[in-house]
């Protein structure tokens, strides 16, 4: 008698074991009966099931990434590139997620190839490399709208890399140097310009006033006299001269 009830409690425990199921926070469980979904996703926390006549599907609702393959597309303006990205997305609607599609997972990333190709295509080169947030962002709105009726939400699309032919990258460079050459030129044309307004400004004020050239002739003398030269030559100003010829 005592082994048959024995007998008995391992087998409630048991269904008791197979019943109860612990739903953790980051996930979800569609439970279906006989073959039909129970209503909304369960969880978190405990949850009963039937044996052998229920069966469950867990369901992730944290954000996933996703790295996007490298595709081969070709700019507008015929550039053939190699361009990778990734997408950050998560499931907000459980039961879409696993009765509409049969593998989101696979589905989103053929999605996101897919569009990946079409987008960037309809773009040029100099616009994928200046403007990628515009870029990102219309990604972005493209997937999350087709994925929409699978429950899933698309948060972001980064385009991470972008790799170029060698002989546009070699272009780029030399584009590159001749762009830093031509600010170059301009710089020193400007700096040129205004050292020659100085000096003209210098020359104005300095010919209101002999005594100011005179001055500054004695301090070039004193600045030349402090050099260790072997040879010195001392100018004569036209003013000395003039005073001689006044005195005769």
């Amino acid at each position: 008698m005592f082994e048959g009830i024995g007998v008995v409690v391992v087998i409630l425990v048991a269904i008791v074991a197979a019943s109860l199921k612990i739903i953790p926070e980051y996930e979800r469980a569609l439970v279906f009966r006989l073959g039909r979904a129970l209503g909304t996703p369960k969880g978190p926390g405990p949850i009963l099931i039937i044996p052998v006549i229920d069966r469950m599907i867990r369901i992730s609702i944290r954000t996933i990434t996703m790295d996007v393959e490298p595709q081969d597309i070709i700019s507008r303006d015929n550039v053939s590139l190699k361009v990778n990205a990734v997408v950050y997305f998560r499931v907000v609607d459980p039961y879409k997620a696993i009765v509409n599609v049969e593998n989101y997972l696979y589905a989103t990333s053929q999605l996101a190839q897919t569009h990946l190709r079409s987008i960037l295509g309809q773009h040029t080169m100099d616009d994928l490399l200046t403007e990628r947030d515009k870029v990102n962002s219309q990604l972005q709105q493209i997937l999350d709208q087709n994925t929409d009726p699978w429950g899933i939400k698309v948060s972001a699309v980064e385009v991470k890399h972008i790799d170029l032919p060698q002989e546009m990258q070699r272009a780029m460079a030399r584009e590159a140097e001749s762009e830093r050459e031509r600010r170059a030129k301009i710089i020193n044309s400007e700096g040129e310009l205004q050292a020659a307004t100085k000096l003209k400004e210098a020359a104005d004020l300095l010919s209101t006033n002999p005594m100011t050239l005179q001055l500054r002739y004695l301090q070039t003398l004193s600045d030349i006299s402090s050099d260790h030269n072997s040879t010195i030559v001392f100018p004569l100003p036209i003013e000395l001269l003039n005073m001689f010829d006044k005195r005769k």
